[in-house]
């Protein structure tokens, strides 16, 4: 990651705006770009009373915290990566968000089957994986049958443009999907319900 990453990343917007984040070094993590972020939150929010959300490849820690910033009361980070780890504790000291978080060094397999056994249920969900170890369609099946998600929970997914996700994985259904160059940004829902003779994938 080089300099201008690291002058770009920032809190975008709420209680923590213009609040710069640091980078992770090297070329391993790759940041989600302002543009792209406030695409997101637009997608979803953009301002959040309460709820729970995990940044399962958390990275910098910056849609996690860019939550917290815009009313998320809590978010659980998770990243394989050291160095990783290290920044999003910084980047939460830096914009005095400790409190509200829980940062952990783990897979995301591992990190998910812990969630469960926790029984913990989340509001929202940030999937944004290594292009080249993507498996969106497994991890939204685990969400799904080990009941991670509260209803009408919102799952963001950040992919290559050229990957084709599915339309939904039993209750959980695609409602929003755009590009931004290389970047998709796609954003399933949990149904609270489904509609009387839907067949559930």
């Amino acid at each position: 990651m080089n300099g201008r990453w690291a002058e770009k990343m920032r809190v975008i917007s709420g209680t923590c705006k213009g609040r710069p984040l640091l980078a992770v070094p090297g070329k391993g993590t790759r940041p989600t770009v302002d543009k792209v972020k406030e695409s997101i939150f637009n997608m979803i929010g953009p301002y959040f009373e309460g709820g729970t959300a995990l940044d399962l490849y958390a990275g910098t820690g910056g849609l996690g915290i860019e939550a917290l910033s815009r009313g998320i009361d809590k978010v659980i980070f998770v990243d394989i990566n050291r160095k990783a780890i290290d920044i999003i504790k910084q980047n939460l000291q830096s914009t005095g968000f400790g409190d509200k978080a829980e940062v952990y060094k783990n897979d995301s397999h591992r990190a998910l089957k812990a969630l469960i056994k926790r029984g913990l249920k989340f509001d929202f969900i940030f999937l944004d994986p290594p292009y080249a170890e993507q498996k969106v369609e497994t991890e939204l099946a685990v969400l799904y049958d080990y009941q991670l998600l509260n209803p009408n929970a919102s799952i963001v997914v950040e992919t290559d443009a050229s990957v084709e996700l599915v339309e939904r994985v039993g209750r959980i259904e695609k409602v929003k999907e755009t590009e931004y160059g290389n970047t998709k940004i796609t954003v399933y829902q949990m149904r609270d319900e489904w509609e009387e003779g839907a067949e559930e994938l």
